[in-house]
């Protein structure tokens, strides 16, 4: 096999290391920008970032087209060594930004065709897809493109959220944020028992939806559960119910599954959520423990924003599943044993 090719020119290395506040290049985590699929071929990342700027399936507040962008330069990173996990991420884990999908202004078929095919263009490599949303709609282009690779029912579904996004429609429209786990489910992408939802409160959607989700094997977590058993038990089951048949794992993380009090920049904020610190740790532990191929953080709109905490704690989850691969394979390469610790 080929070596990856990885050259970073000196210029273009000093506007990286200048970092948010005075680099002229803002990327994720300040790695370098790739732009066509033969320099992913070239340079052979283990990830690759993705942003998918679509929000036209929003029903509530709008904005987050603008969660890529927020998420890369919004948040502060003060470095790259893991505290908890005493390593260097990125001596184990060769991370590239890949850019936007296009997402032009109205075209919602467009827009979901482009990022299907960006994120193919990434999964299809073998390279783990980083997406950056966008509303939730995002995951039926982005997960559809994964099993593509993977194998229509050899992916299971991780899903954080408040709400189960199982609609049939909403007001017509068959892709909306509310409706995407359906079209996953009906196109045999995820099987339905293999698509396990955590954190699910609120008040929608309505009985006959559930009704539908349990016709379909569908398994959920409710905040409730959370309180009563502890979040590890309930991920202990969650996985389980996951990985039961596929060998990989989609993680799909919509922000509104955190409280409000640390998410608060999102379209549908619900009251009573997940603890952002116990939900990295889960990410963490995740990626640690299983083979996982892609995720997507989701509905961050940074105009609600209070202080860039949304953004920081959106930057973080994706952080936390790195540190997990890179722990996982340090570890197998026989270097110091250690576990996340959630």
């Amino acid at each position: 096999m080929n070596e990856p090719r990885r050259v970073v020119t000196p210029g273009y290395q000093q506007q990286l290391d200048q970092g948010y506040n005075f680099g002229s290049v803002l990327t994720f985590g300040q790695r370098p920008l790739l732009t066509d699929p033969a320099q992913l071929d070239e340079w052979k990342p283990d990830v690759a970032v993705v942003g998918a700027p679509f929000d036209l399936g929003t029903t509530n507040r709008p904005g987050a087209r603008f969660g890529p962008r927020a998420v890369r330069t919004n948040a502060y990173q003060s470095g790259t060594y893991h505290l908890g996990l005493g390593l260097e991420m990125y001596e184990w884990v060769e991370v590239v930004d890949y850019g936007d999908a296009a997402c032009p202004h109205g075209m919602v078929e467009r827009s979901l065709a482009n990022i299907k095919d960006r994120v193919h263009d990434v999964a299809s490599r073998h390279i783990v897809p980083f997406v950056i949303g966008g509303d939730h709609t995002i995951t039926w282009p982005s997960a559809t493109a994964v099993a593509d690779v993977y194998g229509y029912g050899n992916v299971g579904m991780v899903h954080f959220d408040a709400h189960a996004d199982t609609a049939e429609s909403i007001d017509g429209n068959l892709a909306s944020h509310g409706t995407p786990m359906r079209r996953l489910i009906e196109s045999g992408a995820i099987p339905g028992k293999n698509f396990i939802q955590i954190g699910l409160r609120s008040y929608w959607p309505p009985e006959e939806t559930w009704d539908w989700m349990a016709e379909q094997g569908m398994r959920w977590h409710l905040m409730d559960e959370i309180w009563q058993r502890g979040f590890q038990a309930v991920m202990a089951d969650a996985v389980n119910e996951a990985l039961d048949g596929p060998d990989y794992l989609y993680i799909s993380i919509d922000i509104d599954s955190l409280d409000p009090a640390y998410a608060p920049a999102t379209g549908t904020p619900e009251p009573g959520g997940i603890i952002a610190a116990d939900l990295m740790r889960i990410v963490r532990e995740l990626a640690y423990r299983h083979r996982v191929v892609a995720m997507d953080v989701v509905e961050v709109a940074p105009a609600y924003d209070h202080a860039d905490c949304t953004v920081n704690v959106a930057h973080r989850l994706f952080t936390e599943c790195l540190a997990g691969m890179a722990a996982k394979r340090r570890d197998a390469a026989g270097g110091r044993k250690g576990r996340p610790a959630v």
